[in-house]
């Protein structure tokens, strides 16, 4: 963004309109192939999406460029997302993978041996990493939910307890693990672990959900991690989840401002051809309000969302408010565009024939996913009112 105007810069809108065209001429046509509710290609399709990806710098975005990643600012990051969101898995795998995916942004603040082993692998190889925070007493407030507990043990932690709504955890190549070390309540008392692969111990058992994938439980039964493999000194473990937390809510937010983007589209396109009671859909007054109450909505949301990416980029302002008024207000907005599209549409808006009700299904899940919408408005009402 410019400093004299809320504009994307000339390189945001290159890497913009870069990421528009390799989705309509890359992405849509190998998912238009697919079932409905697949939730990834075929690696004889993805491999040589990503390969095109990494040939155009759109690989592993988020991560650092000195270790492979294309290194965006947050507010790239969020361009990005949008245009990658506009595809039949939505926010939930954008570009369908074809960019690649980032390790958590917390293995960067590992040691140089870790960042080697975890995080440079990660961007090489494509692997498979899951994020473990939530559990059964709760994810809203990791400080006092926590209830897996690591004890260490000479060279070695013994980890016991268990994860909530996990994703991409099975056939994961390593996750990092939030666990108490400390007193229950305490947030000093919180410890990062990186546990690699599926040691013995580890359990994994799916958790249906409304959306075409399942996250997962994990149980860690006296699962023994090493001490080279705790992420932090010990008791940092809440500072690395604020950071991940924190900073993934620009991106998550812009992606479903992409998926609302697009129902937009394609309820626009319907109102202008469809004909009831001898009009147009787009000449009745109903029809056009929805679609511009959708769109001013958008526009209102993409810009806090892009204000709050300004803020990390520039290190200015308060990025836990901003981010956290960016991720209700894309995610409200989001769910209640794409539910405007399925009614200017009916019957076809709910059918399979279209993306819409699969949007739908994953835009429910975005208002409670990164902490849902009430969470975020007690963190703005606090510090308004000045009150912890």
């Amino acid at each position: 963004m410019s400093n004299d105007s809320w504009e994307l810069s000339e390189e945001l809108r290159q890497i913009q309109d870069t990421v528009s065209r390799f989705m309509a001429a890359e992405v849509k046509p190998a998912e238009d192939k697919l079932p409905h509710d697949a939730y990834e290609l075929p690696p004889e399709v993805l491999l040589p999406l990503q390969k095109k990806a990494r040939d155009i710098g759109l690989w592993c975005v988020r991560s650092p460029e000195e270790y492979g990643g294309a290194g965006l600012s947050l507010l790239g990051q969020a361009v990005v997302a949008e245009e990658a969101a506009k595809c039949r898995m939505g926010a939930y795998v954008p570009a369908c993978g074809a960019f690649g995916a980032d390790p958590p942004n917390a293995i960067w603040l590992g040691t140089p041996d870790q960042i080697q082993r975890y995080g440079v692998p990660g961007i090489e190889g494509g692997k498979k990493i899951y994020f473990a925070i939530s559990e059964a007493s709760g994810g809203a407030d990791p400080a006092r939910s926590i209830r897996a507990r690591a004890v260490r043990k000479g060279g070695k932690y013994i980890l016991n307890g268990s994860k909530m709504w996990i994703t991409g955890a099975k056939g994961a190549d390593w996750g990092i693990v939030f666990a108490r070390t400390g007193e229950q309540g305490d947030r000093g008392g919180i410890t990062s672990f990186i546990v690699n692969g599926n040691p013995e111990g580890m359990s994994l058992k799916p958790i249906p959900v409304i959306r075409s994938y399942s996250p997962y439980e994990i149980t860690f039964k006296d699962v023994e991690v090493p001490v080279e493999d705790r992420l932090g000194e010990e008791g940092q473990g809440f500072a690395i989840c604020e950071k991940w937390l924190i900073e993934g809510r620009i991106p998550y937010a812009a992606g479903t401002i992409g998926v609302a983007q697009a129902a937009l589209q394609i309820a626009i396109d319907w109102a202008k051809e469809r004909e009831t009671f001898r009009t147009k859909l787009a000449d009745k007054q109903a029809i056009q309000w929805m679609i511009a109450d959708s769109e001013m909505e958008l526009r209102a949301a993409r810009l806090l969302t892009w204000q709050a990416a300004w803020i990390a980029d520039l290190g200015r302002g308060d990025l836990k408010v901003a981010s956290s008024i960016a991720k209700v207000t894309a995610t409200e907005t989001a769910n209640r565009v794409v539910d405007r599209a399925i009614q200017i549409l009916g019957g076809l808006g709910v059918s399979q024939e279209l993306p819409l009700e699969r949007w739908f299904r994953e835009m429910r899940i975005k208002r409670i996913g990164e902490g849902p919408s009430e969470v975020h408005r007690m963190v703005l009402a606090r510090q308004l009112l000045g009150t912890r």
